[in-house]
């Protein structure tokens, strides 16, 4: 995804680039009132930058696919407009589901504490990444159940379980055209080729 910052936003950046901690709060009001999208790792402010096209056009499917597929649950998909906190820290994810009542963080209406199911598209630069530091907080979050990676230069597609004993089972997908992807955290089944839908891949 691409963020174009424009002339009035130049002060915010370079305060920004001159500080090495933030409080929460000061994230949050910088975000309000900047023109771009930012990240919050523990004190640290991350400007996103932008995604190629293929990203996108999974992230469109997904979250097509997962509104289909949620068709009369009480779950709702998300895109990647929304900000989920996880500790002391304040993410966007590609896509997100959350079942009943939405759960924000104090009185924030744009960030929510209580999504069942994350998705993320990988690229080259961000797959270890998302795989490991992101993970690693997501896990912070009660509700959290399920873990989905999305490869974006290949057809694969992995999915992190919550086990009754606090630990993670991971299922690969690599069958393109006949794997279904079981999902039990929101109890749908969704073909694979759904998530790929009219992608060209560039790698092989």
């Amino acid at each position: 995804m691409y963020f174009c910052v424009s002339a009035n936003q130049n002060t915010v950046m370079e305060a920004i680039k001159k500080k090495s901690y933030y409080t929460i709060e000061e994230y949050l009001s910088i975000e309000k009132d900047a023109h771009y999208k930012s990240e919050y790792y523990n004190g640290a402010i991350v400007t996103m930058t932008g995604g190629l096209p293929v990203n996108s056009e999974i992230g469109v499917n997904t979250t097509w696919a997962l509104k289909a597929a949620l068709r009369g649950k009480n779950c709702t998909t998300y895109n990647s407009d929304l900000k989920i906190q996880a500790g002391k820290v304040f993410v966007y994810a590609d896509a997100s589901v959350v079942c009943g009542e939405l759960e924000y963080y104090k009185d924030h209406k744009d960030i929510v504490t209580n999504p069942v199911l994350i998705v993320e598209v990988l690229s080259p630069s961000t797959s270890g990444y998302n795989k490991s530091g992101k993970f690693m907080r997501y896990r912070q979050i009660v509700t959290f159940q399920e873990y989905v990676l999305i490869q974006s230069t290949y057809p694969e597609i992995h999915v992190y379980r919550r086990q009754a004993d606090n630990t993670w089972s991971l299922k690969p997908y690599t069958d393109l055209e006949n794997d279904m992807i079981q999902l039990t955290s929101i109890d749908v089944e969704i073909p694979m080729s759904a998530f790929y839908d009219e992608v060209e891949f560039t790698e092989t």
